[in-house]
């Protein structure tokens, strides 16, 4: 693996990102959102106990969860643009296919399967929509996405908000709606010691880090045309569709294998392995080869490994935790529905220690390195 980095680093925060604010502003809106729940008691629902702050809002019916969530896409798309500038080329279909990726694989988290999926494209002028090639691309790859999840497209909004986003761009983001029937099937957070750490492959970048992806394209002579170890332009590689994992979760329900926990690996890239807020200390012991995007990005950044890990999902795009005897049947499971995964590590309940250790790296990630609630 291309991991050591000598020369001065590029950083997700140099970029203008700063999870440290951004998160900050999450858990004041969850204290806020909280004195709301008394609501559902006149519509004769409930929440679930310690929901907030999980990657998707449960809401309880007498015989199933209802779930919710709103996500957005973030910078990817301007990728794009820049490569239909630059070879004519549309690949707004992967765009869509990301938009609904990013929503329905928080969904999924929580046991829930997306019902429903609507989309949020906000532009800065309505001639955005006239490229007819790149708007018809963004709604196949939007359908396409919803059929992998196997959700309907609800429906959506298209404003055109002049003054707040740019005449040339669009800003994707979307929500969806699942259950869980029977209640069984929650993913609740019940990790234990020893249980076994499965990781599912990325695609590559998928939809995190992509501002700190376009800074460095800013900084090389031939920006997304650049070439990669496999080949392929850098652009290109930026924009492979997201997996959706969808089809994992389902299929571990209908095994009957019971994931104590699970986590979409995207902003804060391998810190969201502890995303639960329970401390355990879980130990990455094999990890994989990332896509060739990655080691380009490394080098050419350079984004030292910390960083890296830090950031993007280095190929990891979703975890599950599972115990000991389940491991082996968890990961057939996953290879017979089109994922490449393995048994990547244990969690271990070290007192009040919470961390993310990746071994082969020597990398520590300690609990305070992530504060989403």
């Amino acid at each position: 693996m291309l991991y050591n980095i000598s020369m001065s680093s590029l950083s997700y925060e140099q970029t203008g990102v700063n999870y440290g604010t951004l998160d900050a502003f999450k858990r004041v809106c969850q204290k806020q959102a909280a004195t709301t729940t008394g609501a559902l008691s006149g519509h004769g629902l409930s929440e679930p106990a310690a929901i907030r702050g999980e990657s998707a809002y449960l809401v309880e019916t007498p015989n199933e969860y209802l779930a919710h969530v709103e996500e957005g896409l973030g910078t990817k798309n301007l990728v794009a643009d820049a490569m239909l500038t630059l070879t004519g080329r549309s690949l707004y279909r992967n765009v869509g296919i990301d938009t609904v990726a990013t929503i329905v694989n928080d969904l999924v988290t929580v046991g829930a399967l997306p019902i429903s999926v609507a989309m949020h494209a906000a532009v800065g002028d309505a001639a955005w929509f006239e490229n007819a090639a790149r708007a018809e691309d963004l709604a196949a790859g939007f359908a396409e996405g919803c059929l992998q999840a196997n959700a309907v497209w609800g429906g959506g909004e298209t404003p055109a908000l002049k003054g707040i986003v740019r005449p040339d761009a669009i800003v994707l983001a979307g929500s969806a709606i699942g259950r869980i029937a029977p209640k069984s099937h929650r993913i609740v957070g019940d990790v234990r010691d020893g249980d076994a750490i499965i990781l599912l492959a990325s695609s590559g970048v998928q939809t995190n880090g992509l501002t700190l992806c376009r800074a460095l394209a800013d900084r090389l002579p031939e920006g997304y045309l650049a070439r990669i170890d496999d080949g392929r332009t850098y652009g290109e590689a930026l924009l492979d569709p997201s997996v959706i994992y969808v089809r994992f979760v389902t299929a571990c329900q209908q095994a009957g294998i019971r994931l104590h926990y699970a986590a979409h690996v995207t902003g804060h890239g391998w810190r969201k392995l502890m995303r639960l807020e329970e401390p355990f200390v879980y130990r990455i012991t094999e990890t994989r080869e990332p896509p060739p995007v990655f080691r380009f990005i490394m080098k050419a950044g350079p984004v030292d490994v910390r960083e890296a890990f830090a950031t993007f999902n280095m190929g990891v795009g979703f975890a599950g935790y599972v115990a000991p005897e389940q491991a082996t049947p968890c990961v057939e499971v996953a290879r017979r529905t089109g994922y490449h995964a393995w048994r990547a590590g244990e969690v271990r309940r070290q007192g009040s220690r919470k961390a993310v250790e990746i071994v082969p790296l020597g990398l520590t990630f300690e609990g305070d390195t992530l504060q989403v609630r």
